[in-house]
């Protein structure tokens, strides 16, 4: 098992890699301490699939360039094949501003043909490669030299396997013509917005059921200076302060270190130095905004006038429609998709591109009348109204 730490020995590996249809890829990495992914390992392997060539690249390698393998990710010539790839292609983004391409993603083909939702890599390799996985060292310290041989043979599997699953899967859309639909799939995992956090728009992730234009205004601010914080100091943003925290700090607003030392929920690293001053930054920041500048919430389920019996009726259709076609429900459309459906609202992803083909049109056609749904034994079929 060759494990590879200069620059010209991965430049070797992916001249080879170009001259073939397909090279699987993986990473190794640690996210626990930083904001970033700590890049560890690629785990690197060519065609064919029982016996070629599969290698372990070493990022942490004095003087190891990764731009052999950031120019085998631009060679169009060759598919880059993953199993859930947006972790992956995240770092490569954030480390070198690209994207693997053309690219091929097993576990979103997997549901498209049949394995269902969200599919691990373990079950994919059970059911197509009929081998089994030693997942030991899963949870090691990749970021450790030097790797056991136990962390070796771990990382490697998760790359040769993978081109029988590839083989096998790529042949199975080639059959069925659903090609189309793994790839715009594969285009969200490709954009740039996929893996871009803003500051400014970091508070919409954070959980309230409060609609208070200040109080909304006070949890961006906060929301974003902890983003840009946790980006330029490369660390979690929970270091810095949980999302409670920052509730509770939005419902006491405090605008002095005494006020924000009362705070029961924040760190004590938090109440004093940088952190503190940019809390109450940020505070001071929201409470003089004027109200025509505060953030409004968009449309949440909760807020949608909902037709609960057409939702439920949706739920039905999508599980029919899911079982037709083999393709996991999840990916059709998501529980948020339907309640939108049924409270009138059209900007659906489940609406638009192949889903609209495969579940799309008939549940507008359910949400018009048009169209009714009988349930025979166990099966459940449209009928015309």
């Amino acid at each position: 098992m060759q494990t590879i730490t200069t620059t010209e020995a991965l430049a070797e590996f992916c001249a080879k890699a170009k001259a073939q249809p397909y090279v699987t890829v993986d990473t190794e990495f640690l996210r626990e301490r930083t904001y970033w992914s700590k890049l560890c390992l690629v785990q690197l392997a060519i065609p064919p699939a029982k016996d070629g060539e599969a290698v372990l690249v070493d990022p942490l390698a004095e003087g190891l360039s990764l731009e052999p393998l950031y120019d085998l990710f631009r060679h169009e010539a060759t598919v880059k094949v993953f199993h859930a790839a947006r972790q992956d292609l995240e770092i490569f983004f954030v480390d070198a501003g690209l994207f693997p391409k053309p690219l091929f993603d097993t576990q979103v083909a997997a549901m498209v043909c049949g394995f269902g939702e969200q599919v691990g890599y373990e079950t994919l390799v059970k059911k197509i490669a009929r081998q089994a996985l030693d997942k030991t060292s899963r949870f090691t310290d990749w970021s450790r030299r030097p790797l056991t041989d136990a962390q070796k043979v771990y990382a490697v599997a998760d790359v040769t396997h993978l081109r029988v699953i590839y083989e096998f899967l790529s042949k199975e859309l080639e059959k069925s013509g659903r090609h189309v639909w793994v790839e715009e799939e594969e285009a969200i995992l490709l954009s740039p917005d996929t893996y871009t956090t803003l500051p400014e728009d970091a508070w919409q992730r954070v959980k309230t059921r409060t609609t208070s234009g200040r109080f909304l205004a006070v949890v961006r601010e906060l929301a974003r200076f902890r983003e840009g914080y946790a980006q330029n100091k490369n660390i979690p943003r929970s270091r810095i302060f949980k999302d409670d925290a920052l509730l509770e700090l939005a419902s006491t607003r405090p605008t002095t270190l005494d006020e924000l030392g009362k705070s029961r929920l924040l760190l004590r690293e938090a109440r004093r130095g940088e952190i503190a001053e940019g809390i109450i930054t940020a505070v001071k920041a929201a409470l003089e905004m004027a109200p025509e500048n505060y953030p409004h919430v968009p449309d949440e389920q909760h807020q949608l006038q909902v037709n609960t019996a057409l939702a439920d009726l949706l739920r039905v259709l999508l599980k029919a429609k899911s079982e037709e076609t083999g393709v996991a429900a999840k990916l059709i459309a998501t529980s948020s998709d339907l309640d939108r459906i049924a409270a009138g609202k059209r900007d659906v992803p489940a609406l638009t591109g192949w889903r609209a083909d495969v579940f799309g049109r008939d549940a507008l056609r359910l949400a018009k009348g048009e169209i009714g749904l009988t349930a025979s034994g166990g099966a459940v079929r449209v009928v015309v109204v």
